[in-house]
């Protein structure tokens, strides 16, 4: 059997996969006050490019103006109406562990513009992954509502989920947009450009 020959180049990345299995390690056994920089480098490890991905949507913040952040705090409307308050408000919701409902509603709004011939594929999807009672990313609606929301996606039009949407657009805007505003990720993104602007 040969046997095998390493340059250099591959012992050194070698050497770097056997950091991130220490690195690993120590996430497990540092006490708490330095488990952050500790689980930087396990992340460094296991997602490559972390910091760069971490610059792009800082980078997409610069773009921002303090006044558009602001227009967000008008209405749930105005927040999804922009591309970038729909990121913010996404990543908000995760916080609390309900994103979900800005998933079924970002879905709800392409179903809608989806070709007839589509419908059915589609509905099918937004079904199984969100109103079936079972679905990984259940949404927040009662029994009633499920049921005949099961029914019209069985026979798909455009407006099959219209009822759900609206049921979850008013949870989300009697919920966690209020939450959203007073949240820190939402003050310090304002306060941020609001700086940036008188700079």
């Amino acid at each position: 059997m040969p046997g095998f020959f390493f340059s250099h180049n591959n012992m050194t990345e070698l050497n770097g996969k056997e950091d991130c299995r220490l690195a690993e390690g120590k996430v497990h056994k540092k006490k708490q006050k330095v488990f952050g920089a500790d689980l930087k480098s396990y992340l460094k490890c296991m997602v490559p490019h972390i910091e760069s991905g971490i610059q792009t949507s800082n980078s997409r913040n610069v773009m921002l103006s303090a006044e558009e952040v602001i227009q967000w705090s008008q209405s749930l409307e105005k927040l999804l109406a922009s591309q970038s308050g729909q990121g913010v408000f996404r990543e908000f919701l995760k916080s609390e562990f309900s994103e979900e409902n800005i998933e079924f509603w970002l879905a709800c709004e392409d179903y809608k513009k989806t070709k007839s011939d589509h419908l059915h594929g589609k509905a099918e999807r937004i079904y199984e992954e969100f109103v079936q009672s079972d679905a990984i990313k259940q949404i927040n609606i009662d029994y009633q509502m499920r049921e005949a929301t099961a029914k019209k996606a069985q026979d798909p039009t455009h407006t099959s989920f219209d009822e759900a949407q609206k049921t979850v657009y008013i949870l989300m805007e009697r919920d966690s947009y209020p939450r959203f505003l007073k949240s820190k990720s939402y003050l310090n993104l304002l306060n941020q450009l609001q700086n940036n602007t008188s700079k």
